[in-house]
């Protein structure tokens, strides 16, 4: 590998080599090409050496460049800034500004280190200065004087640790909900948010205290069919898949009864049909907006306007790009990217043109964010009358799809022409080619870390918990270039992104998880424990030998982890029991042959037999449903085994267990089979097969509740 490459990846974060997370690890070389690719769409060239010199020697000036940096992400016992002055020049006054605009002055003490670089023959030195002044978590304005001219730059303080919302000692449970899978008689076909509420209160009457949800962010308006929750056009705002459109005060009588035939229709069957009920919500909600714009001057028209204010610019792009995309999509094939030229931006030149001629319809795409995040905190009302301990969990998608409003409104942003994905693992032997937008990791400090702290913001509105899918991306993220089928890790600025989202947990009172299954650095998961990070953990990972050895009894789970049975990804548990979780992925192509299915069948059975040993070491089995035999393949699924894999779980000392209804309810079929589209398997579709009104009587779910209870 040419030196000069070498070297301009290292600082770029670039990885020249990696291993995997597979039983076996593996070391893989990074290839010129792919290095170079990555280097050239951070916006450093590097096809020659000597362009690849000039790269080193660009990057090596760019702080030089600036006497203050765009942001100072701290820790509040460890406050420093650096500044970059000329040999002439003396530093001043230092005052900041805190959120309310109150000015301070701060006592400042140089620290020795100094560095020096001459630029166009002029010497400039970089120094560090130690805030003595105390400054509490926040963000401030900082304003630096040298001679008679001011300078300005951002100063964020971090706590120490994240928000920490269960005391110490105490051990609570709740349910993993797909929203969209819940069943009830009210509802349209997918759970809405009057489903949640409801899920609250029966958590409240269960004695649990946590409500895990998927991503409850928008998806592609023009194209229901596009389900994945992990998938979003913009991580900022909500699906109004979710509105439940006979709570919205616009939607009458009479329009219900105009559609009880097609909601029998939709209401029916095992999956969600979005094809349907998307289109006829929308088509309600016109309705609604109609004459919510019809309407004398009223309360909720002004609550309308205050919200359109308070959301700002992000909502008007994500309106717009709705708006746009409705209109391009029927004409030209291949996303925003395929548009003309003139709508290819917010900024481009037929925008504004546009978005005159559309006020209307732009109005009614921000209606239904309205009427979503009314009913959404409306439920959140219900979630702190009945007093649960945290609440609403919710989940922060690693990226976003690149076809999507963030991307088109915030193109620079991003890396461009690469998507994020996974190398092998355990779970996944051939990788993953996710496909996602992945923020660039020089734009993102260099704009203050302000996207980043949007969304962070966005997904813990309404949360006593956030996950955060894939943590490991706080620290580097797997990037494949779009017409590669190779790649390799970038890296974040750790400490930055840890102290950020440490902060913005401090400050909306939002404890934070981290989901680290996959390729994990050294020392990452005590990194994260050191903040108050939790991690997350699943039966079928707390395992000996990577995964091949026998159970770890309950005792000996990590005490700051989550913990549950599986995750969405994974087989059920009498799916997972009967081995039709591989008889799928044999019938979709996903075994490579008979003899790795037979295999695969041998191990099944071995981790059958362990995890009956585990239960039975526990002594968790009901009392009036002992275990009867081996079970070997034949002999049926074990009365009572999910009441003990429940108890299991639950008797961790584990702050948070949560239980997915799937395995309460006996479903024999997964969430999400990764590595498939909706042409193979019906992912993110599965409803439940109870209804809510129904789940208190259910005879599974009593048994379950109180197997838990016995131990939380």
């Amino acid at each position: 590998m040419p030196e000069n490459l070498r070297l301009l990846a290292r600082k770029l974060g670039i990885a020249t080599e990696f291993c995997d997370a597979g039983l076996c690890k593996k070391n893989y070389g990074v290839s010129d090409a792919t290095l170079r690719l990555i280097a050239s769409k951070l916006g450093y060239p590097c096809g020659t050496e000597k362009e690849a010199a000039a790269s080193v020697e660009r990057f090596d000036d760019r702080r030089y460049t600036e006497v203050l940096a765009p942001i100072y992400v701290c820790r509040e016992d460890n406050v420093t800034f650096d500044i970059v002055l000329s040999a002439e020049q003396q530093i001043g006054k230092v005052t900041v500004l805190d959120a309310n605009n109150a000015c301070q002055e701060l006592k400042i003490e140089q620290n020795d280190n100094l560095e020096e670089r001459t630029i166009d023959n002029v010497r400039l030195c970089k120094i560090q200065y130690a805030v003595i002044t105390p400054l509490t978590p926040g963000y401030y304005k900082i304003n630096v004087r040298i001679g008679n001219k001011i300078y300005k730059s951002k100063l964020a303080v971090a706590p120490q640790y994240c928000y920490q919302a269960v005391e110490a000692g105490r051990r609570l449970w709740g349910y993993a909900v797909q929203l969209y899978a819940v069943r009830s008689k009210h509802n349209w076909g997918v759970g809405d948010f009057t489903d949640l509420a409801e899920l609250a209160r029966i958590c409240a009457r269960c004695g649990a205290g946590i409500i895990g949800l998927n991503p409850l962010n928008v998806l592609c308006h023009d194209f229901p069919e596009n389900a994945s929750p992990y998938q979003s056009i913009s991580r900022l705002f909500l699906n109004p898949i979710y509105i439940d459109v006979e709570q919205v005060p616009e939607f009458s009588a009479a329009d219900k009864q105009l559609i009880e035939g097609l909601l029998a229709d939709i209401r029916a069957g095992e999956l969600v049909q979005y094809n349907k009920v998307y289109p006829l919500k929308v088509k309600m909600l016109e309705k609604c907006y109609k004459r919510f714009c019809e309407q004398p001057e009223h309360g909720r028209l002004e609550a309308f306007r205050q919200f359109c204010r308070e959301q700002g610019e992000e909502l008007d792009k994500l309106a717009l790009f709705q708006t746009l995309y409705e209109s391009e999509s029927p004409k030209v094939w291949g996303g925003w990217k395929a548009w003309p030229q003139q709508y290819l931006s917010p900024q481009a030149s037929g925008i504004v043109d546009f978005a005159e001629a559309h006020a209307e319809r732009i109005g009614f795409f921000k209606f239904m964010q309205f009427e979503a995040a009314r009913q959404f905190a409306e439920a959140k009302k219900v979630v702190d009358e009945l007093g649960l301990e945290i609440g609403f969990y919710r989940d922060l998608a690693v990226g976003v799809g690149k076809d999507s409003a963030e991307l088109w409104g915030n193109s620079g942003m991003f890396i461009p022409d690469v998507g994020a994905g996974a190398p092998p693992d355990a779970f996944f032997p051939c990788g993953q080619k996710w496909g996602l937008g992945a923020f660039s990791p020089q734009m993102l400090k260099e704009m203050g870390y302000e996207p980043l702290i949007k969304i962070l913001r966005a997904n813990m509105k309404n949360a006593g918990a956030l996950r955060i899918d894939h943590v490991m991306s706080l620290m580097r993220l797997f990037l494949i270039p779009d017409n590669m089928d190779e790649g390799t890790y970038v890296s974040y600025d750790f400490a930055d992104m840890l102290n950020i989202v440490a902060l913005e947990s401090h400050l909306n009172k939002c404890m934070i998880v981290g989901e680290s299954i996959g390729n994990v650095p050294d020392g990452f998961i005590d990194a994260l424990c050191s903040r108050n990070i939790y991690s997350l953990s699943i039966l079928w990972a707390e395992r000996a030998d990577a995964g091949w050895g026998g159970f770890f009894a309950p005792y000996d789970y990590p005490a700051n982890a989550f913990v549950s049975v599986g995750t969405h990804d994974m087989a059920p548990l009498k799916m997972w029991w009967f081995g039709y979780d591989i008889e799928l992925a044999s019938s979709l192509g996903m075994i490579g042959c008979e003899e790795d299915k037979r295999n695969a069948y041998h191990k099944r059975e071995t981790d059958r037999g362990l995890l009956l040993s585990a239960l039975d070491a526990a002594g968790v089995w009901p009392e009036d449903r002992p275990r009867q035999g081996n079970y070997i393949y034949g002999e049926g699924y074990p009365e009572g085994i999910e009441e003990a894999v429940h108890r299991f779980v639950a008797r961790s000392s584990c702050p948070v267990v949560l239980v997915q209804l799937e395995d309460f309810l006996h479903v024999q079929k997964q969430q999400n089979l990764p590595g498939t589209d909706r042409d193979k398997y019906p992912n993110w579709r599965l409803r439940l097969p109870v209804a809510l009104e129904d789940l208190e009587s259910d005879p599974a779910f009593v048994r379950n509740v109180a197997a838990i209870k016995k131990e939380r």
